[in-house]
């Protein structure tokens, strides 16, 4: 199978009556892609921030973004809470966060020893999720918003860009942590946030930061909560897929890498 990687500039590139059957695009940039007279049946679309700014997806005319929002709202009861701007929106919203991993949790602990450990199609398993939300509350509440110097918990799970953007993944600790470990961790980082919500103020949310991968883009506070809060249900989501897959006794289909 031919691989393209990072180096290969395919901007701009034509496919014309091409096999592209079974192709699996990771981290690409297909924004302003064309497709015409396409088969796309049975195609899984992964894409985390397609209602962010004013992106649009058309397909046979129609901008489907709306559509998936809405349904994705519908299946996760709270979800629609993620951009909430002011104090007392956010503590609803991170208490839906907090009910809906919870009563995941729950599932998790009625499935077979060492489920949390196994990846579905490539993807993190379910403890290195929860190990990806330490870091991402890491990032950018103990970091961006607190302040604080070297916020990283060495249990956290980076992801490709980490080190990628130059960052020196010697903070993570080599090998993998037990369970019970994760669990007391990532409720250490539940909480949290969920204290910082319980006294935070209106000022306080307009209060400028620096984004952690970008300092010279200016944050605030709140787009920094906004942005734990979009970590929670992206990743809850591909938590609950992969947990459908095991359960089914299958691999399911390729999601989205993260």
């Amino acid at each position: 199978m031919v691989t393209f990687g990072p180096s290969d500039d395919l901007a701009g590139a034509r496919f014309v009556d091409a096999d592209l059957r079974g192709a699996r695009f990771v981290r690409s940039d297909l924004s302003g892609a064309v497709l015409r007279g396409v088969d796309v049946q049975g195609a899984d679309l992964d894409a985390p921030w397609l209602a962010d700014g004013d992106g649009t997806l058309l397909v046979n005319g129609v901008d489907v973004v709306p559509l998936v929002e809405a349904e994705l709202d519908r299946r996760f009861p709270g979800r629609a809470e993620r951009r909430a701007g002011d104090p007392e929106g956010l503590r609803r919203a991170w208490a839906a966060v907090e009910a809906t991993w919870t009563a995941t949790l729950d599932r998790v602990a009625g499935m077979p020893p060492g489920a949390v450990d196994v990846s579905v199609a490539g993807e993190w398993s379910f403890a290195q999720t929860l190990r990806h939300l330490v870091m991402a509350t890491d990032t950018w509440l103990r970091g961006a918003v607190l302040g604080v110097e070297r916020p990283y918990h060495p249990i956290g799970q980076p992801n490709e860009e980490y080190a990628a953007d130059g960052h020196d993944p010697a903070v993570f600790a080599a090998g993998t942590p037990g369970w019970a470990e994760v669990l007391a961790v990532r409720a250490e980082r539940v909480a949290m946030v969920r204290d910082f919500l319980a006294a935070v103020t209106p000022a306080d949310l307009a209060a400028e930061r620096r984004n952690p991968w970008a300092p010279e883009h200016p944050e605030t506070v709140l787009s920094c909560l906004h942005t734990v809060l979009q970590e929670e249900w992206d990743h809850h989501r591909y938590a609950v897929r992969d947990l459908d897959a095991l359960t089914a006794g299958a691999d399911g289909p390729p999601g989205a890498d993260r």
